[in-house]
Parts: structure tokens; C-alpha cells; sequence
């Protein structure tokens, strides 16, 4: 208990990270508040479940209406908890929810329907066998701050849409933001108990993820994700873990330089570069290097940075200074390494505590960890190469593996170089905007994580798939069961040969031998 005590002392403080403005201090739940949470989650599920799918899509068009009506305060609010740009908030963050609610209205029952199986064995074609799709239980969902309100939501449609309760542990830097998520999904008739915030640091979040869940769903770090890993594997627990990206550009020789450098500059910076799909490497055929990288300076150039509520600003803070730290340490490794800043490459001091200027490195190279590690940050390394064959074994020199682009003016071209790219999203001719398409399943390959969210994929990571087989010839003995001999074994060799033996008078053989089989059955 005196750990269980610990975790309850501690608190929490939501802050604007424009202005450095405490919005609201919360204490972080106990691990008995845990416990409790997960039990009400449970029994309420049983009655949420039996609901039926037509009834909780009856629910998400009223979330729809309620999120579509109130989406200037939620983008707002999203905005001074996170710091984004308001247009941002509302684009990448209401209407990305807006669009995967009308996704799982117009499809959630028709995915989530029994579905036949045919049998092709002649042997079980007297049987009808079927899919079901159960729900799990309770999902826990433990979602993270740059994208507070996007993330945790489509991951919790999909689990409440799919006849699951759902525990959701969000960011400590953006409380505010999952409670509004929770307001308005108790205001469309998701009962309390079926949907739950639960506030805290890391500590609670581990609490949660050891707490009696069925499923649990993880986006953050790799080696937060690894021990979320290795807590699941003991107990067979399910889990889907989203843990970001190293996500590399590729310009080809044939691109429009205009348009691909827009693309590298929104895709590097926007959220302040703090999205996992941001461009976090950029490689650009040499022959069209120094022109883009001169694009990139001057289009950073006309950037405006500052806090998100203004309607003028391009990119907002950072969440917190260690984010900056981190940012500076990369950028200043480059530096040591041989790297130049053409611009940026410092802290803009005079806006606000957490505000970094967008910043292009030059002659970076794979030993620098700008282009190793995770940065997540305002920053664009760009660095050249020579061949196609160059650019895919750079990209793929990594231990990530979320997603990537391809700039070419030949659509085939790129398309046949997104399949050698080890990556779970690689988009040609955009950057970011896949996590926008409620279609498209989210997730990646290497460190970047495990299973898919978003779209059917996403649906199905939370359903069990039971197959049901009932055989229709209740009072027939199986060929199978009991009453081997040599007799048998020749008539099974037959029936092998009917089904399988690619000569036609082989198999009409086999049939004769193996006819009188299902009434020679003794025990």
C-alpha cells in the first residue's frame, strides 16, 4: 500500500505551453482508483456489448453532431494545452475524428458481422462454419500529448463501436483535452463506466498497464513501449504499440523541387515537428540538392512562429523543455559533426519558454543523431544521394520503421520504390496527411511497433475472431474418427487421390476406393 500511496500524494499540472500558464492541477489516480475503474469498466461492458452494434453506431452520429457542433472550443482548447496552431488543431485533430466516426458508422456493422467460411476440404463440406467477432473486454488505451485528442479518439471509437469498455490513461500534459474527449461521448450516451480518463504521471501510467485489462492499446517512446512490452508478455496480455518514427523523404531526380520542398518544410514543422510522421530525413537526388535545400531556407524563412491561438502563427512551442533540450542536443551534435544551419538552429527566447526556431541542417550524414534518433522536433536535415538503389538503402538504414514518402513526377516509378522501403505507410507526393485517411490502418514495421490502428485494420485489433463449425449431419459418424485398419488406410490413400491427384484417371480411382468409407465406420 505504500506505493499505492505514493502515486495518490503526486500531482499533475496541465500547462500552456505558449505561455508557460498553469491551466489546472490534477492529482494522479491510486492504484486502488485503478482497480476500481477497471471493475465498474467491466461489469458495464456486459450491458454496452449486448447493446448491439446498430445501437453504439446509433450513439457515435450523436458524438459526431456534438464533436461537429463544438469544434471551435475543442480546437481552442487543444491549442492551449498542446500548443499547435489553432488550424491545426482543428484539421488534424477534430476533423480527423470527425472522419473516422463517419468511417465506422458506414462500415462498423457490416466489419463486425458473423461472416461465412466455405469449406473447400471435400471432407467438411457437410459443415456451415462461420466468424465471430467478440469484443475483448476492457481496453486500455494509455495515448500521448502531441496529438491528445486524435489519437486517444479514434482508438476509442473503434473499441466502443466494437462492444468494448475503454480506460484511458492520457499524456499528463494534456488531461484537459481527454476529459473533453470523456464529456462528450457521456453526452452521446456512452455510460460512465464505459468510458473513463484516468489522470496521472508515468507511474500511473504502469499502473494501468499491470491493472486486470484485456487489451492495451500504446503510443509513445520505444523504451517505454519495450517494458509496456515485456509487463504484457507475462501475463499473454494483447497489445497494440504505435512508437513512433525516423521517418525518411525521398526526392527523386525527376521531382518538382517547388512542390517537394513545400511538402519537406509542412512536413518537417508541422505541430512544431512533434508528430510522428514528420519528415525527420530528407533525401534529395544530388542534382537537385543545393536547389532544394535553397527552397527549404527560404520557405522556412517565411514562417511565423509563435502561440497557436493566433490566427497568423505557422508553428507554435514545444510541450515542455526537455522536449527543447533534446532538440538542442540533436541539432548541436550535428554542429560537431560537421553539419551546417543554413537557419534556425536556436531557442527564440523572446516569445515564450518553449519556442525553438525551424531550423534546415545541411551535410548531415548517417553518424550524427539527427539522423539516428527520434528528434521530434522543428528541425530538417537534408542530404543528398546519387542512385535510386542509394537513397531506399538509406531510408531503410534505421531502426524505424512508420512511414516514408517518394517525390517523383512517374507515379510508377515511386509506387515501385514504396514497396522496397521498410516502413508501414510510405505515401508518393505527400507527407503526414495519411493519418487523415480513416481507410488507411496506422502503424509500423521494426521499432516503430506492433498492429495497426485506424480503419478496418484498426477495427479489427479489437475484436476477438472466433470460428464457429456445426455440422449439419448430426446423426452421421465422421470418416475420421475411430476404426482405423488396412482397409481404412487404402480408402484414405483414395480419397486423397480424388481430391488431390493431378491425373484424371488417378482420381476417379481414388473416388471408387474410397466411396464405401463414411458407411463402414464401426465404433
Amino acid at each position: 500500500m505504500a506505493t499505492d500511496l505514493h502515486i495518490a500524494e503526486r500531482k499533475i499540472t496541465s500547462v500552456n505551453p505558449a505561455t508557460g500558464e498553469s491551466l489546472h492541477e490534477f492529482a494522479c489516480a491510486s492504484e486502488a482508483d485503478i482497480h476500481d475503474a477497471v471493475v465498474r469498466s467491466r461489469h458495464a461492458q456486459e450491458k454496452w456489448n449486448a447493446l448491439g452494434v446498430r445501437s453504439r453506431v446509433d450513439i457515435l452520429h450523436i458524438f459526431q453532431r456534438l464533436l461537429h457542433e463544438n469544434k471551435t472550443a475543442i480546437a481552442q482548447m487543444i491549442t492551449r494545452e498542446a500548443g499547435k496552431p489553432y488550424v491545426e488543431a482543428l484539421l488534424t485533430e477534430v476533423m480527423v475524428v470527425l472522419d473516422a466516426t463517419r468511417f465506422l458508422i458506414d462500415n462498423a456493422y457490416s466489419l463486425l458481422r458473423d461472416k461465412s467460411v466455405a469449406h473447400g476440404n471435400l471432407a467438411m463440406k457437410i459443415k456451415r462454419g462461420y466468424l465471430v467477432r467478440e469484443p475483448y473486454g476492457v481496453v486500455g488505451i494509455i495515448s500521448p500529448w502531441n496529438y491528445p485528442f486524435s489519437i486517444p479518439a479514434t482508438e476509442t471509437l473503434a473499441a466502443l463501436v466494437a462492444g468494448n469498455s475503454v480506460v484511458l490513461k492520457p499524456s499528463e500534459f494534456t488531461t484537459l483535452v481527454a476529459l473533453e474527449l470523456g464529456s462528450l461521448l457521456h453526452r452521446a450516451g456512452v455510460p460512465n463506466d464505459v468510458f473513463q480518463v484516468i489522470a496521472g504521471d508515468g507511474a500511473t501510467g504502469k499502473a494501468v498497464t499491470e491493472s486486470a485489462l484485456d487489451k492495451l492499446i500504446f503510443t509513445g517512446s520505444v523504451p517505454t513501449g519495450k517494458r509496456v512490452a515485456e509487463a504484457a508478455a507475462s501475463r499473454l496480455l494483447p497489445v497494440v504499440l504505435e512508437l513512433g518514427g525516423k521517418d525518411p523523404m525521398l526526392v527523386l531526380d525527376d521531382a518538382d523541387v517547388d512542390v517537394a520542398s513545400s511538402g519537406a518544410v509542412w512536413g518537417a514543422f508541422v505541430n512544431a515537428g512533434q508528430a510522428c510522421l514528420s519528415v525527420e530525413r530528407c533525401y534529395v537526388h544530388r542534382s537537385l540538392y543545393s536547389a532544394f535545400l535553397e527552397a527549404c531556407v527560404r520557405k522556412t524563412q517565411q514562417l511565423t512562429v509563435g502561440d497557436g491561438i493566433d490566427p497568423d502563427t505557422d508553428i507554435g512551442p514545444l510541450i515542455h523543455q526537455n522536449q527543447l533540450r533534446l532538440v538542442e542536443s540533436h541539432v548541436e551534435d550535428a554542429r560537431q559533426h560537421g553539419a551546417t544551419v543554413p537557419i534556425g538552429g536556436k531557442r527564440l527566447t523572446g516569445i515564450g519558454p518553449n519556442f525553438y526556431a525551424p531550423t534546415v541542417l545541411a551535410d548531415v550524414t548517417h553518424k550524427m543523431r539527427i539522423m539516428r534518433e527520434e528528434t521530434f522536433g522543428p528541425v530538417l536535415p537534408v542530404m543528398p544521394f546519387d542512385s535510386d538503389d542509394e537513397a531506399i538503402q538509406l531510408a531503410n538504414d534505421s531502426e524505424f520503421g512508420l512511414a516514408a514518402s517518394v517525390w517523383t513526377r512517374d507515379h510508377k516509378r515511386g509506387e515501385a520504390l514504396a514497396r522496397r522501403i521498410q516502413a508501414g505507410t510510405v505515401m508518393v507526393n505527400d507527407v503526414v496527411s495519411c493519418f487523415g485517411i480513416s481507410e488507411a490502418p496506422h502503424g509500423g514495421v521494426k521499432s516503430s511497433g506492433l498492429g495497426r490502428t485506424h480503419g478496418r485494420f484498426g477495427l479489427d485489433e479489437m475484436v476477438r475472431t472466433k470460428y464457429v463449425d456445426s455440422d449439419r449431419m448430426a446423426g452421421m459418424k465422421k470418416i475420421w474418427w475411430y476404426g482405423y485398419g488396412k482397409k481404412f488406410s487404402r480408402q484414405m490413400e483414395g480419397f486423397l487421390d480424388m481430391q488431390f491427384a493431378r491425373n484424371l484417371a488417378q482420381r476417379v480411382r481414388g473416388g471408387l476406393r474410397s466411396v464405401g468409407a463414411v458407411f463402414t465406420k464401426k465404433p
